[in-house]
């Protein structure tokens, strides 16, 4: 590049702050026609799309990415499907801009209300998955933002491949491409300028490991909305069926090991400990998960002993942790230590067992019954995610359509005046 990176990011911010404002505008329709054009250039650019792909994973593998990297990266026909009927699923969704709710009269006859706004322009950082680049685009373009994409260097002939199909339908629906600006250089430099460049960005999204979350969380000048870890649990209580808490448990480390819905710990009763454990502990081993366990779960099958580090460690990868706990009070007590306020489960009949983890569980999704992969804006029925919030401020959970939007007052009088006080 011949500019530097800084003149190069504040052109792009520049481009996007002036793309918010039409984007803002847009109508619904609008938006709309350029989220299912998106998705038919990205079914014409099917070849393009696995060529761009398959260079960046020869690059990942001949620079020994992780298998868990990896995983992330490979844009499989399947995952091309996914981004394509997440496309449409977003042009499905009701369009939060706009919306007015809580309108009422003062006694001076004024009334107040509320109305859904965009934030603007949105920057999200990300590594390694390349359909974050249509999850991220479709989102906030749908909610009325531009962004300023910038993905991993592991990912970025995917990225531009990407982009080029998000560029032909922003065109076919006449809105600019400054809309959606994936970034072109891999320097982290460019990092660095756009969490500290307010003037032009509005909130940032960064998505990866943690290092890259710490970094973003402790140089931003924006607002972040994150999570940093994604340790999370599945508790399986005296009061629970067991073939269903095995199944649970097993569906909720091995869906996909990659996602930070995946659990790390599995917290057991010690009243069922015996009778769950070493079924559980053979179906794990069968699927290729090594085991970690405490001293008293290594008193019922053999594991490798679980150190203080393994209760803090989001694994991502075929690695579990086991502990046997006394009852609800300390698997809530080893949750809100341990835990990263991401997603937590118990498997449980009892009711007012259920209701104190609800209530008592500090995280930003809390499942009964069910396991902690379900932690996905599909699946809550947000369409794709942004990512996911563990802060408490703005949104918390998944983060979708209506968490990339904020409210403000509207008030409507007829002339009214204020009196004197």
């Amino acid at each position: 590049m011949t500019e530097s990176v800084l003149d190069y990011m504040t052109r792009l911010g520049r481009a996007a702050r002036e793309a918010s404002r039409v984007i803002g505008r847009a109508s619904t329709a609008q938006k709309n026609r350029a989220l299912q054009a998106t998705a038919a250039a990205l079914d014409e650019a099917r070849a393009e799309l696995s060529a761009a792909n398959a260079l960046d994973l020869a690059n990942g593998q001949a620079n020994g990415l992780e298998p868990a990297m990896l995983e992330r990266l490979a844009l499989t026909p399947a995952r091309i499907d996914s981004m394509i009927i997440g496309l449409r699923q977003v042009a499905a969704l009701a369009d939060p801009v706009g919306a007015i709710r809580d309108m009422s009269y003062r006694p001076s006859g004024i009334q107040v209300g509320k109305m859904r706004v965009p934030l603007g322009v949105v920057g999200i950082i990300y590594e390694s998955r390349p359909n974050v680049t249509i999850d991220a685009a479709s989102l906030c373009l749908k909610s009325g933002n531009a962004t300023i994409l910038r993905g991993g260097s592991e990912a970025i002939h995917s990225n531009r491949a990407i982009a080029a199909c998000i560029e032909r339908g922003l065109a076919e629906a006449g809105l600019p491409a400054a809309v959606v600006q994936v970034v072109e250089t891999t320097d982290r430099a460019a990092v660095g300028a756009l969490i500290t460049m307010p003037e032009y960005v509005d909130v940032i999204v960064p998505r990866g490991g943690k290092g890259l979350i710490e970094r973003v969380s402790r140089d931003a000048r924006v607002p972040v909305i994150k999570h940093l870890d994604g340790i999370c649990h599945v508790y399986v209580s005296a009061h629970a069926d067991l073939a269903k808490a095995q199944k649970i448990a097993f569906n909720a480390k091995t869906y996909r090991y990659g996602i930070c819905g995946a659990m790390e710990t599995l917290l057991v009763d010690q009243t069922i400990a015996a009778d769950l454990l070493p079924s559980m502990a053979a179906q794990f081993r069968e699927k290729g998960v090594e085991l970690r366990g405490c001293e008293r779960t290594r008193d019922l099958i053999d594991v490798i002993p679980a150190t203080e580090d393994d209760w803090h460690t989001e694994y991502l990868a075929a690695i579990l942790s086991i502990r046997i706990v006394s009852g609800l009070d300390e698997a809530i007590e080893h949750i809100n230590h341990y835990g990263s306020h991401h997603s937590d489960a118990i498997v449980s009949d009892h009711q007012s067992q259920v209701r104190r983890f609800m209530a008592e569980v500090d995280s930003s999704s809390v499942m009964v019954n069910a396991p902690t992969c379900f932690a996905d804006g599909f699946e809550y029925g947000l369409g794709a995610e942004i990512g996911i919030s563990t802060d408490k401020l703005h949104a918390r959970g998944p983060v979708g359509l209506e968490g990339l939007t904020c409210e403000k007052y509207i008030v409507i009088g007829d002339g009214q005046l204020r009196g004197q006080a």
